[in-house]
């Protein structure tokens, strides 16, 4: 990963309320934290092969997002269960057409072969086309239009 690229990463982070991004690309693995109030320390780039592992502060509630999030994640393996998971490859943010007001790619009940297109995923202002790993018929969009999600997060169900 060049400097600009995690020079820009960096900013984006301290400039947002993202507290914590974490990249992984062929050529390494880049965590950023932002600090809370203690002095920032410069972000880790990795090797491929290794890994390291950051001191977790135990909280003594659980808030109202990450309630949210654990029952979201109930979600997710509830529906993997039923069917394959089309997983995102990418941070970014989930749309199901190619241009707002355009039709989706699919709705519940289309069927969809190996290689079509699900939907887009943005990621750093490229769109990137999300395809069908399995043929079948879609049973579940898990993802609203324009909702921003994961890496490994289910963005749909394929039986």
């Amino acid at each position: 990963m060049d400097l600009r690229k995690l020079k820009t990463l960096i900013d984006l982070v301290s400039e947002s309320n993202v507290s914590e991004l974490e990249i992984t690309e062929a050529e390494g693995k880049v965590r950023i934290v932002k600090g809370s109030g203690a002095p920032m320390m410069a972000p880790a780039v990795m090797a491929p092969v290794a890994t390291a592992a950051a001191p977790v502060a135990e909280r003594p509630a659980v808030s109202a997002a990450e309630a949210a999030a654990s029952s979201a994640a109930a979600a997710e393996a509830a529906a993997e269960a039923a069917g394959h998971a089309v997983k995102s490859p990418m941070v970014g943010t989930f749309y199901r057409s190619a241009s707002p007001g355009a039709k989706p790619f699919v709705e519940v009940g289309s069927v969809v072969k190996e290689g079509q297109t699900i939907c887009i995923i943005e990621a750093m202002k490229i769109l990137n086309e999300i395809e069908a790993d399995k043929s079948g018929t879609v049973t579940r969009i898990l993802c609203e239009n324009g909702q921003a999600v994961e890496y490994g997060q289910t963005l749909l169900v394929i039986e």
